[in-house]
């Protein structure tokens, strides 16, 4: 049975927490920590995958003697319960699995160790509860586990502010969502799940709850303005908490916000899309934006985490939109494009920030500033970190572009919505999608390009090595997950067809039937996309380029060094005699060089004339 399955798996997660704290100091305390958080977490995924995919007698539930006393402790694991456990546990095997080499680098595992399987045992929990005491409590457990993980450094500059803030917003979303269920439960006190979802709620009720559960939820998740926690926790964690935390811990608030206002509440009105839209559209570009910005590395990857957390509610807006219009098949494509860009983004932001542990890992540095030429000293953490970029810039025939090709799919299904607010909202919010997704691309570059190319700009980027094995193979697990998405996202679609029908009442047409593997979001007539031919266009298109470069290209090459820059020139003082220029052959240039900074435009001043 998977949902026994799965409360075993929290069992051994809570006892190796527990005896952490006795082995943690111990050599070999690190490998079985994480090999238990392994294990677990691949048992817990691999049943809740095969429930998602071969249901066996619906929807599982197991009640408990424990929790509140007239009430008990409830568990359910339906298709989105199941969803949601596959993609928190996908992510906790990989960081687990990073983990093993990458803690060995770890100055303080006894503030480590006992937490992180407590983390990923609180997550699990949020997925299963189907009370409102057991969902919150177990809320709170996976806040305060998290919290002490961005503790672990608290001797760091900027940590504990960090871990103060995260607190305190963490505690604010917690009692939002105690007062949203608290409304849920009404006068007759119907905690558990079942009971809420039987009773009607007036226009006024569904409204404080919608809002209620956009703070809650989106502060967890880093919806703008509720992000002021996410750039200070995220980089203050260790590199495989991190991508706990911005490709994991924000899906459970994603999860926490689609099991509320969809399935809990019941349906909303109409306009309560516009509100969903519009935190997801700003999210979207002020995320980009700010993340445009940083020379920090994890702090970058953080901006970027709320980016993509405003796409995912920009699908699920749309979804509510077609929803309350009885769209069937345009809120199933909404629905199930969030859903995969859940899926897409705890893969590629993982994979980031795990690379970005790498680069930490062999530099001691964060500031890309200061990095530079890693490709050739790091060769396969660069080309894995490349993947997560293309992957998160929507480049195709990445997993990124799908999902982001799907919410573009169901905003071109604004015209047929019957409200003009609608039509005229849902299109600027695809503008903002558009522009999102290109300043996305702008970032990585920039990202990738000044890590990892170029010339070493400091002594640690000169002498930096590959990192160890293993965490080589949680990168390479994350990316190959990547690839094969991307070219083949009709299998998760498809996948992903009874989480649909359990919560929009519809689904996406059945992909598998499609002749090579082509999607097709509504009709083959209106759009389609088969990551297959995408891949060999690119590949044809990258080897003819190469040819024609090594056939007709010229082999001269010149060299030069670098010089000041034009905006750094200053005029030459008066009454200062003239120095020797530099050699046309390098050096820099006289700080008098009005031009460009390159030696050949330098010219001597003129000698000052002679009074008369």
């Amino acid at each position: 049975m998977p949902i026994l399955v799965a409360l075993w798996c929290i069992a051994a997660l809570l006892a190796t927490a527990v005896a952490a704290v006795a082995i943690g100091r111990h050599p070999w305390g690190r490998p079985l920590v994480y090999g238990v958080s392994l294990t677990a977490s691949a048992v817990a995924g691999a049943a809740a995958l095969v429930h998602l995919v071969a249901p066996a007698g619906g929807d599982l539930t197991v009640i408990l003697p424990l929790g509140l006393p007239w009430l008990g402790m409830h568990l359910r694991l339906d298709a989105l319960a199941a969803f949601f456990l596959v993609v928190v546990n996908l992510g906790a095997a990989a960081a687990s699995l990073y983990g093993i080499g990458y803690g060995r680098h770890e100055s303080a595992p006894q503030r480590v160790l006992p937490f992180f399987p407590a983390f990923l045992a609180g997550m699990t929990m949020v997925l299963l509860a189907a009370d409102a005491f057991t969902f919150l409590l177990s809320w709170e457990f996976m806040s305060l586990a998290s919290w002490a993980l961005v503790m672990a450094h608290h001797r760091d500059a900027g940590n504990a502010r960090a871990g103060y803030v995260y607190l305190v917003m963490a505690s604010f979303g917690t009692l939002a969502l105690l007062l949203a269920c608290g409304l849920l439960a009404g006068p007759v006190g119907g905690y558990a799940f079942a009971d809420m979802r039987g009773g009607g709620h007036d226009a006024t009720t569904a409204t404080l709850v919608l809002v209620l559960v956009l703070l809650g939820a989106g502060s967890k998740a880093g919806l703008v303005p509720l992000h002021v926690w996410l750039p200070l926790a995220h980089p203050a964690a260790p590199s495989h908490v991190s991508a706990l935390m911005s490709g994991v811990m924000t899906k459970v608030a994603v999860y926490g916000f689609v099991r509320i206002v969809f399935d809990l509440l019941g349906g909303s009105p109409w306009w309560s899309a516009m509100i969903v839209l519009a935190f997801g559209g700003a999210s979207a570009v002020l995320g980009v934006l700010y993340a445009l910005m940083q020379t920090d590395l994890k702090r970058l990857l953080a901006y970027s985490t709320i980016e993509n957390v405003g796409i995912v509610f920009i699908g699920l807006g749309l979804a509510l939109a077609f929803q309350a219009n009885a769209m069937g098949s345009a809120a199933a494509l909404a629905f199930t494009a969030a859903l995969l860009h859940v899926l897409n983004h705890a893969l590629f932001k993982s994979l980031l920030f795990l690379g970005a542990g790498a680069v930490l890992t062999a530099t001691g540095a964060r500031d890309i500033e200061r990095l530079g030429g890693l490709i050739r000293r790091m060769p396969i953490t660069s080309a894995l970190f490349l993947v997560g970029c293309v992957a998160i810039s929507a480049l195709p025939p990445l997993n990124g572009f799908v999902s982001e090709w799907l919410t573009f799919q169901a905003v071109l299904q604004s015209p047929d919505l019957p409200q003009w607010g609608l039509r005229i909202l849902v299109p600027a919010v695809g503008a903002l999608l558009a522009l999102a997704a290109a300043l996305a691309a702008a970032c990585f570059v920039r990202a990738f390009g000044v890590t990892f190319l170029g010339r070493p700009r400091s002594a640690a980027a000169e002498t930096a090595r590959e990192v160890d094995r293993v965490s080589l193979a949680a990168m390479a697990v994350l990316a190959g997950l990547c690839v094969l998405i991307g070219l083949l996202p009709g299998v998760a679609i498809d996948a992903l067809a009874p989480v649909a029908e359990a919560v929009v009442g519809a689904r996406m047409p059945a992909q598998g039937a499609s002749a090579w593997l082509t999607v097709v979001p509504i009709a083959e007539s209106r759009s389609s996309y088969n990551g297959l031919l995408v891949m060999l266009f690119v590949a044809g298109s990258a080897a003819v380029a190469a040819l024609a470069i090594r056939r007709f290209g010229s082999r001269a090459t010149r060299r030069g060094r670098p010089g000041i820059a034009a905006s750094r020139c200053r005029a030459r003082p008066p009454n200062t005699p003239p120095a020797a220029l530099p050699s046309r052959s390098g050096g820099c240039s006289p700080p008098w060089c009005s031009g460009p900074a390159n030696v050949s435009r330098c010219r001597r001043p003129a000698p000052p004339r002679r009074p008369a």
